[in-house]
């Protein structure tokens, strides 16, 4: 994501156990490892925890691997989602990549027989002990793409959910007192509009504005109502009580200024760094712009789980995947390896990132300990409902496209839900 991706919802993510780092040999087409290149493929910010996690990870494969140096290649979240089973089709495949998780994702790529199958390498390496299995869940996917069970195709190294994310100092600027209730957050967003401020940073043309909405709807849904969605455990109606008050409180935030009509064309890079300039005293969004508002934001700022909501959007994070094309599967596994390290998993930890496999002493920033301290909060009440365009493939685009639609005004809410009802339908397998 920028992302965006269960059964059952992530346990705590401190996880103890060691690490077994394998030596490179060669990989699947039989040859040694000097001179070799691994082509690793990823989407996250440099000053991002998992951007200074990544780097450091790369300088210490190839200490470890001499004379294989790693070839990063920098690819938008966009970009990798949109082309992904044309390049896995061919032979300009990566040797490792980073890749959403969810049915409409991995899912369809695993099902579509272009990724590894990692089942042996996480046995062997001690991936499945690693992971927690709330954590683990988007790891896996059955003969369907559907995740949750079947084999392995990718490899979470961190987890995310996520937050409101507030400017302490506008708040105080404003004399607005900071949200501990649902109802505290919208008077704090009515207060902002009479001092002539648009409150929440938002991206209609990308994830954040139905995330926004997501958020809305599981405010008033349950486990069970997620399962139905994104696991197909019952049916999903789209004119339920649940869509239909997200439907309509987000189209009456934008008739109150909450966010603005012009965000329908805005995407998230542009809605962060309003935020980090002190523009929107809000952002509803996930825990991968934590290390990068760590280091870029020039005031107080904090955060807090949406109000009023034992669920929120999130699950292990995106997946290292491996190919089914890649020519270096092994230094592949050998790099994972790395990502896996208590040294990596600690330095994750302390640059605003969720490590799954950290020393729980070793995480010593305040931000960062508050960041894990919430991420178990959710973890402790199942509080995990993974993200709305997972379900069905091509659900994103439908989302993003419809909602424009709410923030312009130019779709009902009736229109919006049943647009969704229908390209859902479409999509979901048959079983």
């Amino acid at each position: 994501m920028l992302r965006t991706r269960r059964r059952a919802a992530a346990t705590a993510v401190i996880l103890a156990g060691s690490l077994l780092l394998t030596s490179c040999g060669g990989s699947e087409d039989g040859g040694g490892s000097d001179g070799r290149t691994l082509r690793l493929w990823h989407y996250e910010a440099p000053n991002s925890a998992m951007g200074v996690a990544w780097t450091e990870a790369i300088k210490e494969f190839e200490a470890k691997h001499p004379g294989v140096k790693v070839k990063f290649e920098e690819k938008s979240f966009e970009q990798i989602q949109k082309t992904a089973p044309m390049v896995l089709n061919s032979s300009d495949a990566p040797d490792l990549m980073e890749y959403n998780k969810g049915n409409a994702t991995a899912g369809l790529l695993s099902k579509q027989g272009l990724l590894t199958d990692l089942s042996a390498e996480a046995e062997k390496r001690g991936w499945d002990d690693k992971l927690s299995k709330g954590v683990r869940t988007t790891s896996v996917y059955d003969e369907n793409g559907v995740m949750g069970s079947g084999n392995w195709y990718g490899v979470p190294n961190y987890a995310e959910y996520t937050m409101v994310f507030y400017n302490k100092d506008l708040f105080e600027k404003y004399g607005i007192a900071e949200p501990t209730t649902f109802g505290e957050l919208t008077a704090a967003m009515d207060e902002f509009v009479d001092q002539g401020i648009t409150p929440l940073a938002n991206a209609g043309a990308e994830y954040i504005a139905h995330q926004y909405l997501y958020q809305l709807a599981l405010s008033k849904a349950d486990r069970s109502w997620v399962d139905a969605y994104e696991l197909y455990q019952g049916e999903t109606d789209f004119h339920d009580a649940a869509w239909t008050y997200a439907a309509e409180t987000f189209a009456d935030w934008v008739d109150k200024g909450y966010m603005a009509k012009t965000s329908s064309g805005t995407k998230a890079e542009a809605a962060g760094v309003s935020f980090i300039q002190g523009n929107a005293p809000i952002l509803f969004s996930g825990s991968w712009w934590y290390g990068r508002f760590q280091d870029e934001a020039g005031f107080d700022w904090g955060t807090f789980l949406w109000p009023g909501s034992d669920l929120t959007l999130g699950s292990g994070g995106n997946l290292w995947v491996v190919p089914k094309n890649a020519p270096n599967k092994e230094l592949a596994y050998d790099f994972i390896d790395i990502t896996l390290t208590k040294r990596i998993q600690n330095l994750l930890g302390n640059n605003g990132g969720v490590p799954v496999a950290a020393d729980a002493d070793a995480i010593t920033d305040p931000q960062s300990k508050k960041l894990i301290e919430d991420f178990n909060t959710l973890s402790d009440r199942d509080g995990l409902a993974f993200y709305p365009d997972w379900p069905v493939t091509g659900f994103y685009d439908v989302l993003v496209s419809e909602t424009q639609k709410l923030i312009t005004g130019s779709a009902s809410t009736d229109e919006y839900l049943d647009a969704l009802q229908n390209a859902y339908d479409k999509g979901v397998p048959k079983r």
